[in-house]
C-alpha cells in the first residue's frame, strides 16, 4: 500500500540504495518521467517539496483537451500530439478523463467567421485524431441558442460543438504516481532538494531535506532529471546551469461559482474579444470559469488571484451570458503558473507550450513547458534521452506507457464506468474508480468522508489534511461546504491514526483556514 507507513520505509530506500534515475517534482511531468523509466526497468526515485501535484497539476482547467487555441499559433504539431494523447489518457483511466462536448459560440464581433472556425474545427478533429461521431458540428443561431438559453441572443450568429475531455488533475497525477510505485519507483512526497553532489564536476546526488520527518539525507543517482514545474529555474541556479533559455512564468486563474449563479447547460468556450478565450465548466454542484494569462513574478508558494482577475472572468461571463454575476458570487478559486519557455517581445498568451529539455554540463536534464494531456509523450523524450546518453549498455524496453492502466483494478471503457456507476455515486466512481466499492463497505461502520480519508492515508500517501481536502477530493474547489464541515473530524481521525499533538493539530487547521482565505477573498 502506499500510505505513510509506506513512505517511511521508502525513505530508508532512498538513504541506503542507489538509484539510476533521480527525477526531482511531483507534479503530472515528474510521474510521467518516473513511471515511463520505472516500467522500462531503471531503478527510479522521485521526491516532490510538498505534496504530489502541489502545482501547476492541481490548477489547470482541468480538462484532457487538444489546444484548439493553438492553430492560431500554427503550432501543428503540438495539436496533433496532445490531440491524439487525448484518447490514450481516457483509455488509460477511463473514470477519470471524462468525455466532454464543449460548445463554442461564434459572434457577429468578435473571434472568428463560421467559414473560417468550421475549417479550424475539421483540421482540429483531423489532427487530434477525432472519431467520426464525435466530430465537430456546426450549428445555426437557433440551433446554438437552443443549446444554451443563457447566452447572450444579440451578438451570436452561430456556433459549433466539438469533442474535448475533462478531468481532475490532481487525481490523475496521484494515480500517475501510484502506478510509478506499483511499477517499483521509489516516490516520497515533502523531500527538498537543498544541493546536488558532484565528482569530477558531474552530479552523482542530491542532498535532501525531509519535511514531514525533520531530517536530511543524501541520494546517490547515476543521472538526475529536473522536472519541477515553475522552480526549473531554480533547480538550474542551483546547480550553477541556468544559461541561454529560462523560463517564463504566466498566471491563469479559474472562479468557482454556485451552479444557480451561471446554470449552464454544458461546458461552453467563448471569445471574450480582448484575444482571450474562456471556459464555462459545469461540474456537480457548481460551475468554473476560467482562464486568465498574465505574466508572474511573484511566490511561486503562494500564488493566488486577485481582485483584476476575478473581476476580469466576472465581466467576461457577463458579457457572455445573459447573467449577473458579481465578485461576491464567487466561493472559492484557484491560481497556477504555466512553466513557459521566455521568447523575447511575446505576450504571456502567444507564448508556446510546447515542452522543451536543456541539458547542463553537469550532466543535469531539466524538462521544462509542455501541457497536461502531453505528459506522456514528454515522459517518453525524455527516458530516451536518459538511456540513450547513460544507460545504452543495457537491455531496457521501450516506452509502454500507452498500455499501463493507471488504477489497479481499473475499467476496460468508459461503458464500464458507467455501468459502475448506477450501483455507486457518480462523484465517488469519477474520484476513486474501482476502490469506491470499499469505501462505501467502510462508510458503513463510519461517516462517508471519513471513509474516504482512510482510503486516502492507506493507498495514497495523505500525510497532512490539506493533502486530502485539496488535491485528492478537491473539497476546497468544488465543495467548500463540506470541506468546511468536515476539518474538524478529520482533523481528530489523523491525529489519533498519525499520532500528532495538539500544536501539529492547530497548525493543519490554520492552514486550512488559510487555504480556504486564499481561495476566496481577492486582494
Amino acid at each position: 500500500m502506499f500510505s505513510h507507513t509506506t513512505r517511511t520505509n521508502l525513505i530508508k530506500r532512498l538513504q541506503t540504495e542507489p538509484f539510476d534515475l533521480l527525477v526531482i517534482g511531483g507534479g503530472i511531468t515528474g510521474a510521467g518521467i518516473a513511471l515511463d523509466a520505472a516500467s522500462r526497468g531503471l531503478k527510479t526515485a522521485l521526491v516532490e517539496k510538498h505534496d504530489f501535484a502541489f502545482g501547476t497539476s492541481s490548477r489547470s482547467t482541468k480538462l484532457i483537451h487538444g489546444g484548439l487555441r493553438y492553430l492560431k499559433q500554427l503550432e501543428f504539431g503540438l495539436v496533433r500530439e496532445v490531440g491524439s494523447e487525448r484518447a490514450v489518457v481516457h483509455q488509460l483511466a477511463p473514470h477519470l478523463v471524462l468525455p466532454e462536448k464543449m460548445l463554442l459560440p461564434l459572434y457577429e464581433k468578435r473571434g472568428f467567421g463560421s467559414i473560417l472556425t468550421s475549417f479550424g474545427l475539421k483540421l482540429y478533429d483531423w489532427l487530434a485524431g477525432v472519431k467520426p461521431e464525435d466530430q465537430r458540428k456546426m450549428l445555426t443561431r437557433k440551433q446554438t441558442l437552443k443549446a444554451e438559453p443563457l447566452l447572450q441572443s444579440s451578438d451570436i450568429k452561430g456556433g459549433a460543438i466539438y469533442a474535448e475531455y475533462r478531468t481532475d488533475d490532481a487525481r490523475l497525477t496521484i494515480e500517475i504516481v501510484k502506478t510509478a510505485f506499483r511499477n517499483s519507483a521509489v516516490p516520497v512526497n515533502y523531500c527538498v532538494v537543498t544541493n546536488f553532489n558532484y565528482e569530477d564536476q558531474k552530479i552523482t546526488g542530491a542532498t535532501i531535506r525531509d519535511d514531514y520527518n525533520n531530517t536530511v539525507f543524501n541520494i546517490k543517482a547515476k543521472t538526475i532529471v529536473n522536472a519541477a514545474g515553475p522552480w526549473v529555474d531554480e533547480l538550474r541556479e542551483l546547480d550553477n546551469s541556468k544559461k541561454g533559455k529560462r523560463l517564463h512564468l504566466t498566471k491563469g486563474v479559474h472562479i468557482v461559482v454556485p451552479k444557480e449563479k451561471l446554470p449552464v447547460r454544458q461546458a461552453i468556450y467563448f471569445d471574450v474579444g480582448d484575444g482571450r478565450m474562456i471556459f464555462a465548466i459545469p461540474r456537480d454542484r457548481i460551475t468554473y470559469i476560467g482562464t486568465t494569462d498574465t505574466n508572474y513574478s511573484d511566490s511561486k508558494e503562494e500564488v493566488r488571484a486577485s481582485k483584476d482577475d476575478a473581476t476580469y472572468l466576472v465581466n467576461a461571463v457577463n458579457q457572455t451570458f445573459s447573467s449577473k454575476l458579481t465578485v461576491s458570487d464567487i466561493e472559492s478559486s484557484w491560481a497556477g503558473l504555466r512553466p513557459l519557455i521566455h521568447e523575447e517581445g511575446k505576450s504571456a498568451s502567444e507564448l508556446s507550450r510546447k515542452d522543451e529539455i536543456f541539458e547542463s554540463d553537469s550532466n543535469l536534464i531539466s524538462i521544462a513547458g509542455g501541457k497536461l494531456t502531453g505528459y506522456r509523450k514528454m515522459a517518453e523524450r525524455v527516458v530516451d534521452l536518459v538511456i540513450e546518453k547513460y544507460f545504452e549498455d543495457r537491455e531496457l524496453k521501450r516506452c509502454y506507457t500507452a498500455s499501463i492502466p493507471l488504477t489497479n483494478p481499473g475499467f476496460s471503457s468508459y461503458g464500464e464506468v458507467e455501468v459502475f456507476k448506477r450501483r455507486f455515486p457518480a462523484r465517488l466512481v469519477h474520484t476513486y474508480g474501482r476502490a469506491t466499492e470499499q469505501i462505501v463497505a467502510n462508510a458503513s461502520s463510519m461517516d462517508l468522508l471519513l471513509a474516504e480519508l482512510e482510503h486516502c492515508m492507506e493507498h495514497e500517501m495523505v500525510v497532512s489534511a490539506s493533502d486530502f481536502f485539496i488535491r485528492r477530493t478537491g473539497s476546497l474547489f468544488f465543495n467548500i461546504d463540506r470541506m468546511e464541515n468536515g476539518i474538524e473530524p478529520v482533523l481528530q481521525a489523523m491525529k489519533d491514526r498519525l499520532g500528532w499533538s495538539e500544536d501539529k493539530v492547530k497548525t493543519e487547521r490554520q492552514r486550512l483556514k488559510d487555504s480556504i482565505k486564499l481561495s476566496g477573498q481577492f486582494l
